[in-house]
């Protein structure tokens, strides 16, 4: 038995209509999936389930979700040793918990695509990888900076974005070791 997390691209349908949280428990017990449980209404989702390859995990999920909501959302997996391990790699962590945000990515970045990211980046914003996810403080209103328009599935591939508050919040559910 092995403890996942799950995080969310989207969980917006349509205008105006978001995932329910007690809808997304739902759809992940009814996979099979057991002990389900969620942080915030952002598409956080802990759960239960028999050791398998985090691929597999994502696309039983993601096949669940299309199948519950009718719409894809690609998903990303961490096992909770995998997530406590990212929690911990936070390379900014004496930064504000809403400002700092982590690229979660399901396939690792490398050097190239930090360097590419950083041309971009307006003076007083941070990056690092860590592990192969990309961490971002942006150390004021990340919305105000072009840099988000590089953070897309599109240039980077599937990933998904969460500040350290969650980060640190699902680490909490999951118990620190």
């Amino acid at each position: 038995m092995e403890t996942y997390v799950a995080l969310l691209h989207s969980i917006v349908l349509s205008p105006g209509k978001r995932v329910v949280m007690v809808d997304l428990k739902a759809m992940a017990e009814g996979l099979g999936f057991r002990n389900a449980r969620t942080l915030a209404a952002t598409g956080n989702l802990v759960f239960e389930g028999e050791t398998a390859p985090l691929g597999e995990i994502e696309a039983r999920l993601e096949a669940g979700f299309r199948t519950s909501f009718g719409k894809h959302v690609d998903i990303i997996a961490r096992t909770a040793e995998g997530w406590k391990r990212l929690a911990a790699a936070n390379p900014f962590p004496q930064g504000n918990g809403a400002d700092v945000v982590v690229r979660a990515m399901r396939v690792p970045l490398d050097g190239k695509a930090l360097a590419r990211l950083e041309s971009h980046a307006t003076p007083g914003i941070r990056l690092a990888l860590s592990h192969g996810d990309l961490w971002i403080d942006f150390a004021a209103k990340p919305s105000e900076t072009k840099l988000l328009a590089h953070l897309t599935t599109k240039k980077l591939g599937i990933g998904t974005l969460r500040n350290a508050n969650t980060v640190n919040g699902l680490a909490a559910m999951l118990g620190r070791s």
